[in-house]
């Protein structure tokens, strides 16, 4: 206390003495933080607008690739989002790293700061990791481009038209109209039924008694006139694949038909082939099959009423 006193004394009675021993002490810590501390930051800015750059780079070939997304808006507007998130997430670390290396040269201790954060952030890290895992595998689905709003897919076990997609969760409507919410972190595979074309596959059940290759001719012209039709013209991508027997249960004989069709389009067709396969065998007079656990029953005539009809009963 005393001293202090005699120093504010001193000061007092010698003012010029005291401006100039400041200004000296302020020139030596200039000449000394130019020297050593200023590189330092000059180096670390560097190294910040680098890595802005290299994420400018990447941002605007995401905006890039949501331009060039013609005809489907929804894709685009993932994209878009997925860029403002890489380039917001981005820039807050590295401006976050820039203050870290940056503090410290001007002798802010950053120990406080750094050990409440860290007990904030393994409280909150419990509580996140499912979120966590959701985001980060969401990430990977826009950028490999998995599957898109509108596709019909297979996810964690369900099937059904994507509704919505988010870096947090995936939204699925089935054919009963039933609706599900699949967090990304549960999506270990995922089947696309909507890429490229799909494959229109209709197993026709026919009685072993019919002659092969008269069945197959006949189903190859069914399958081409469908593919022949105005209705499915730009429907139908390929000939007919006509596979031959394929399966043999008792008296049942099964051929299949393969025709390649447009994406998510081989609803129509399928229907179309079922109703020209009953006709045209029904005209061809071509028996269809009998699954061999069904049991065909005739009962005995009765000479006083009309011949009875042959029921059918499951075994």
């Amino acid at each position: 206390m005393i001293l202090l006193l005699d120093t504010v004394n001193t000061a007092l009675e010698h003012p010029e003495k005291s401006v100039r021993s400041l200004g000296a002490n302020f020139h030596d810590d200039l000449i000394d933080f130019i020297h050593h501390d200023a590189p330092k930051i000059v180096f670390i800015l560097f190294v910040a607008f680098v890595l802005q750059q290299v994420v400018s780079f990447f941002v605007k070939r995401m905006r890039v690739m949501a331009d060039n997304q013609v005809g489907n808006s929804k894709r685009a507007a993932q994209l878009r989002t997925l860029s403002s998130i890489l380039r917001a997430t981005a820039y807050g670390a590295i401006t976050f790293l820039v203050l870290l290396e940056i503090l410290p040269l001007f002798n802010i201790d950053l120990k406080p700061l750094l050990a409440s954060a860290g007990v904030v952030g393994l409280g909150i890290s419990f509580g996140a990791q499912s979120i966590f895992k959701d985001v980060l595998n969401g990430v990977f689905i826009f950028i490999e481009d998995q599957f898109n709003v509108g596709d019909v897919v297979k996810l964690a076990g369900l099937t059904g038209q994507v509704e919505d997609l988010t870096l947090r969760a995936t939204t699925l409507r089935d054919g009963d109209g039933t609706q599900y919410f699949i967090p990304n972190s549960q999506i270990a595979t995922v089947s696309n039924l909507s890429r490229e074309y799909s494959v229109a596959s209709l197993p026709v059940s026919v009685d072993a008694s019919a002659d092969p290759d008269r069945v197959m001719a006949l189903l190859r012209k069914i399958a081409d006139e469908v593919r022949n039709d105005k209705a499915f013209a730009d429907v139908v991508i390929a000939d007919a694949d006509i596979l031959g027997v394929d399966k043999i249960v008792g008296r049942e004989v099964i051929y299949p038909v393969n025709l390649r069709v447009r994406a998510n389009q081989k609803d129509g067709v399928l229907r179309a082939l079922r109703r020209k396969v009953l006709i045209a065998f029904e005209k061809e007079e071509i028996p269809l099959g009998v699954s061999s656990s069904t049991i065909l029953m005739q009962q005995k005539a009765d000479p006083t009423q009309s011949p009875a009809q042959p029921t059918l009963g499951e075994g």
